[in-house]
């Protein structure tokens, strides 16, 4: 009879874990051109700072550089964040801490390049893979190209705009606007009318901004005025028109305003040209003016959407206009017939105005009427809203 002998199978065994002694770092993108940084969990309280991976050899390298050739030691890596200045003790040795990007930049502060100047900051670009010679090349290409654009805008919109009666004719606030609107919408209640002027250090006179002076032009009422218009246009169209708002409402409603602005700047510009009124602000303050006119056709539009319609709605659009040629007839005055005994201060030269003889005064009080009675020709082409 045979024996069979039983035997138990050996145990079995589970592959123990092995971990890499080196982690590869990811490829670089172009934010991080030296690869992401690892950070571990803080060890707790007295326990040990666990070993870091050394970084990949490219790395080894320009850490070294950055950090004054002293070697990097797997240990030296912190496991949180530090700051750059800050030192770890660890195995009785101080070893600075190199962020992971400190290759990318170099400055002339800190460990860098410190034969520069205090301030300066400049970009490694070869960490990017672009030479530095061209790189420098394209800054000093950009460098130009703006110094240039700034020039041709210089020379050409500097004499017509110039850079501060711009910024004077912004001078405003809010106790300015209030009143100023007051002005506009009722003029007849509003004395002097005659502009206030400061003197210089050099003895002459510079009008004073709009903010110490009611009666001065400015060019914030009038943006913003058109604007609104733009606005208060694609809201009607959006509540009264049978087909709805329409995007293409904005750019119409602007470029009208824009024709009429423009339309009505010509035509006071070619009057001086015609009479001989001299003046270098006059650029300006002409724009200032024929923009006061969107204040009488946002009345008469806001009149409308509260139901106002008929007779009563043409009784108001006819006073708006009246209000605003009274004002300009009297604003006007000072570019048209200025006084001859003020001389203003410009950023070029002084201007003195000449003395106007009886003939040229009324031809030019002429010229301030018709200006006046062409102020209902542009505001009914401005009242006339989208209606399809």
């Amino acid at each position: 009879m045979s024996h069979y002998h039983s035997q138990s199978p050996p145990p079995l065994r589970h592959p123990v874990p092995t971990h890499p002694a080196y982690i590869p770092e990811p490829p670089s993108t172009p934010s991080s051109p030296q690869g992401y940084q690892r950070f571990s969990s803080s060890p707790g309280p007295g326990g040990p700072v666990p070993a870091q991976p050394l970084p990949p050899p490219h790395l080894q390298h320009h850490m070294q550089q950055q950090g004054q050739g002293q070697p990097i030691h797997p240990g030296s890596i912190s496991s949180g964040p530090m700051h750059p200045q800050q030192q770890q003790q660890q195995g009785g040795q101080h070893v600075p801490y190199v962020p992971a990007y400190a290759g990318a930049f170099q400055g002339s502060y800190g460990g860098g390049n410190m034969g520069g100047d205090a301030g300066a900051f400049q970009p490694n670009f070869g960490a990017w893979g672009i030479n530095d010679t061209t790189a420098q090349l394209g800054m000093q290409l950009g460098q130009s190209a703006v110094a240039a654009g700034q020039d041709y805008v210089q020379r050409n919109f500097g004499t017509i705009f110039p850079r501060p009666t711009v910024k004077h004719h912004f001078n405003v606030s809010n106790s300015y606007v209030l009143h100023k609107l007051r002005l506009v919408l009722f003029p007849w209640l509003h004395k002097p009318w005659a502009r206030r002027t400061k003197r210089t250090e050099q003895g002459l006179h510079e009008w004073q901004p709009p903010r110490d002076d009611v009666n001065s032009p400015d060019l914030y009422i009038p943006v913003m005025a058109i604007v609104t218009y733009i606005l208060l246009t694609g809201l009607h169209a959006g509540i009264h028109v049978p087909s709805g708002f329409r995007p293409q409402i904005l750019g119409e409603t602007a470029s009208r305003a824009t024709l009429v602005v423009l339309f009505d700047f010509l035509f006071v510009k070619l009057g001086c040209y015609i009479l001989n009124i001299q003046g270098s602000s006059q650029f300006v303050d002409i724009f200032a003016y024929t923009g006061y006119k969107f204040v009488g056709v946002i009345l008469s539009i806001a009149v409308g959407f509260l139901g106002v319609s008929g007779w009563l709605w043409t009784l108001v659009f006819v006073y708006a206009f009246l209000a605003n040629a009274f004002f300009l007839l009297r604003s006007l005055r000072s570019v048209v017939l200025p006084d001859p005994s003020i001389s203003i201060a410009t950023a070029s030269n002084p201007t003195t105005t000449a003395t106007v003889n009886p003939a040229q005064r009324r031809r030019r009080i002429t010229f301030l009427f018709l200006e006046a009675v062409c102020q209902v020709v542009y505001m009914a082409a401005l009242v006339r809203l989208p209606s399809a």
